[in-house]
């Protein structure tokens, strides 16, 4: 069998549609109709991403998509109905790694399952301990250092620090940042790359935070 997925959906119609398209492409695929089953088999067994419905009963998706995050860097899609903007900021800020707006074509959830599961890859590849100048970066256990003291970061935050750190000396595009830190999110604009790293900079100490340069017109870069 191919990846295994974790489907928690609660609507029939499209939970059978998505199950059977999968698992002809290859896919193994577990599915539960409620936030808490879903929360429960994230838990309990192994999967390669989670498919994760917004609007679910006992448990909604927001709320599971958190909890996941908290013993887990397995890669989360939420779906999310058409018109539900705030839906999808709050699962990006709760740990979700892309999202997918109903209706969809097939092709494109397979698109992004098959782009999380590469940065998935990329990141099992590289190495678990990143360091530039006084930032420390664990990230088996996604903790950062700056002098030894521990720095809270959404998880938004902390992506974008890891890939300007892993690109350094590398001046980087807003639209490269967007495509490996939001990854494949068609509708964000670039101006959402500004925003996070002036969050990213407030959390800094003043020192650190001079250390993410930016590069008028361009993008931004990391030197030593």
């Amino acid at each position: 069998m191919g990846n295994r997925i974790l489907l928690v959906e609660d609507e029939k119609n499209i939970a059978r549609f998505i199950e059977l398209e999968l698992r002809h492409e290859g896919f193994e695929v577990v599915h539960h109709i409620s936030g808490r089953e879903g929360l429960e088999a994230a838990k309990s067994h192994d999967f390669d991403v989670v498919l994760l419905d917004v609007m679910l009963p006992e448990l909604n998706g927001i709320e599971v998509c958190r909890r996941i995050r908290s013993f887990s860097r397995l890669p989360i899609l939420l779906i999310t109905a058409r018109d539900a903007v705030m839906d999808r900021v709050a699962g990006l800020d709760a740990g979700a790694d892309d999202y997918i707006v109903k209706p969809f074509a097939i092709e494109e959830l397979l698109a992004r399952i098959r782009s999380v599961l590469r940065r998935t890859s990329n990141v099992n590849e590289a190495t678990s301990l990143l360091e530039f100048k006084d930032i420390t970066v664990d990230m088996d256990a996604r903790l950062v250092e700056v002098n030894k003291k521990s720095l809270d970061l959404t998880k938004t935050e902390y992506d974008l620090l890891v890939y300007l750190i892993q690109q350094k000396n590398r001046v980087t595009t807003r639209d490269l940042i967007l495509e490996n830190v939001w990854g494949y999110l068609a509708d964000i604009e670039t101006n959402v790359v500004d925003v996070y790293i002036r969050h990213l900079r407030s959390k800094l100490p003043l020192e650190a935070a001079n250390y993410i340069e930016t590069v008028r017109g361009v993008g931004y870069v990391m030197r030593e």
